[in-house]
């Protein structure tokens, strides 16, 4: 059964000109594109949209950090897609990711990761309607 999930390509990696081949990535890997922009985000919007981490010690660099360029938020579909892209993107920190991992390839750091993706049907509805309205998803 199709499945949606959210991710965003992080400022790390739109500033680096990685975009591009983390999204070829993505479709090689069988997802279905429903929905792409380029924005950039303030530091109160990104606090929005990480409010479940407000309580933890890297919040507010994590929101200064989200802030800090252009995004490009992201809804993708296909079969079990929220655990497949999970494994695409590999471990948070890029240091304990697996090879031909988006994150082994593009990432820096556990912060300056690259890509954020959903982990949970219910986080993805979340993430989905903080950055799209139903209009753009059709």
């Amino acid at each position: 059964m199709s499945e949606r999930t959210f991710s965003i390509l992080k400022p790390d990696a739109v500033r680096k000109g990685d975009a591009a081949a983390i999204l070829a990535a993505i479709e090689k890997a069988g997802f279905k594109l429903v929905a792409i922009k380029k924005i950039t985000i303030s530091k109160q919007q990104a606090e929005g949209f990480y409010h479940v981490h407000a309580a933890r010690p890297f919040f507010g660099s994590l929101c200064e950090f989200m802030s800090s360029g252009a995004i490009f938020p992201m809804v993708l579909e296909k079969d079990n897609a929220i655990a497949d892209l999970r494994k695409l993107m590999g471990a948070t920190n890029p240091a304990n990711a697996e090879e031909g991992t988006i994150r082994k390839q593009f990432a820096a750091s556990i912060e300056e990761n690259a890509i954020h993706g959903s982990d949970a049907p219910e986080t993805a509805a979340f993430e989905i309607g903080y950055f799209f309205a139903g209009y753009e998803l059709a």
